[in-house]
């Protein structure tokens, strides 16, 4: 009988080893291939995360780095006596205000620093990917324009004694001649105007302007115009001589949660305009603040508080800003949260001298 070649072909036994090898390796190089993709996901994530919080955090410091530029030493008074209301911040021409607190504090006073303790999410919405304890704060920074050149305008009161309108002529002495009010980039409705002459200073709110005037009607969304108000209304110093005026930024920074299950938004809202979204995946906002005592001559390093704690804005010297972050893909594992935190310098609020 002839004898078989045992070189020739595979035994099935031999088969068999061979594919569990096989695929022992393919799932070693499948699992490692599945990994480098979620570390790659990952890096991603978090990449974009803290270019997100940083876009945030530089729009916000530009904003806080000018608090109080432009305002009379230790901010304005806001209208008060004779049935006079609290003026409003945060809150837009459809009458929506988007903080919970939305009045100006210490009896309707317009600090540069408005601190917002626990008050930093639009209707007082929960985040719950915040961590606990949840708190979430707002801010509200209020300075001049110093782009839009208002005080190269003559401003007269075409009635002394009648606080709702001012005339506006372009003063000769400034060439070229400055740009038409209603000009692209220049005054809109909703805007806050500073008026300072010999007698004082005020502050109204825009509800109507033409080439050569600006109105300030009572009844306007963030209560500002009262007319009827005892004092620190336009009214009250429509009298005075050599009046200049000056675009004022009233700038608040707070969350909202969008319907729709959308994760959480940081929000930029000016003057009594409409807000606008600055990014996106924000679930924390906190502010913390540096105030000068000056009851014990020293300073008070993150109060989070100034205001419940009895102490005044205008001694805050450093504004402390904390931003938490939300990576896109939140589901599982996959998600990351993420800090960015960096401190801002009062520059035009309170000064101390810790060397006399």
């Amino acid at each position: 009988m002839q004898k078989r070649n045992p070189g020739h072909g595979f035994s099935l036994v031999e088969l068999l080893v061979s594919i569990a090898v096989g695929l022992i390796v393919f799932a070693a190089l499948s699992s490692l291939f599945q990994s480098a993709l979620e570390s790659t996901m990952l890096v991603t994530q978090r990449a974009e995360t803290q270019q997100n919080m940083r876009a945030a955090i530089d729009l916000m410091v530009k904003d806080i780095s000018m608090a109080g530029a432009g305002l009379p030493s230790g901010g304005i008074q806001l209208p008060i006596g004779g049935g006079a209301t609290l003026s409003e911040f945060g809150c837009d021409q459809g009458g929506t205000c988007h903080v919970p607190a939305f009045t100006y504090p210490n009896n309707n006073y317009m600090y540069g620093v408005i601190p917002g303790f626990s008050n930093g999410v639009e209707a007082s919405a929960v985040i719950a990917a915040a961590p606990p304890p949840i708190v979430n704060d707002s801010i509200t920074v209020i300075y001049a324009d110093y782009n839009f050149p208002l005080w190269e305008y003559d401003v007269t009161f075409p009635v002394p004694g009648d606080g709702t309108n001012i005339a506006l002529a372009p003063d000769a002495a400034y060439v070229p001649a400055p740009p038409l009010i209603n000009a692209a980039g220049g005054i809109q409705v909703g805007d806050l105007i500073m008026l300072s002459n010999g007698v004082g200073t005020a502050v109204g709110e825009v509800t109507g302007l033409g080439p050569g005037g600006i109105a300030f009607a009572d009844s306007d969304p963030l209560n500002i115009n009262q007319s009827g108000a005892a004092l620190n209304n336009i009214a009250a110093i429509s009298t005075g001589a050599n009046t200049v005026a000056y675009r004022l930024f009233a700038v608040t920074y707070y969350l909202t949660v969008p319907p729709g299950a959308q994760t959480p938004r940081l929000m930029r809202q000016v003057n009594g305009l409409a807000p606008v979204p600055v990014a996106d995946d924000i679930i924390n906002l906190q502010f913390a603040f540096d105030i000068y005592n000056s009851t014990d001559s020293v300073l008070d390093p993150n109060q989070p508080n100034p205001l419940n704690a009895g102490e005044s804005p205008n001694l805050i010297q450093k504004i402390n800003i904390v931003v938490m972050g939300q990576s896109i893909i939140n589901h599982g594992n996959k998600s990351q949260n993420m800090y960015l935190a960096t401190s801002v310098s009062a520059r035009n609020m309170a000064f101390r001298n810790r060397y006399q």
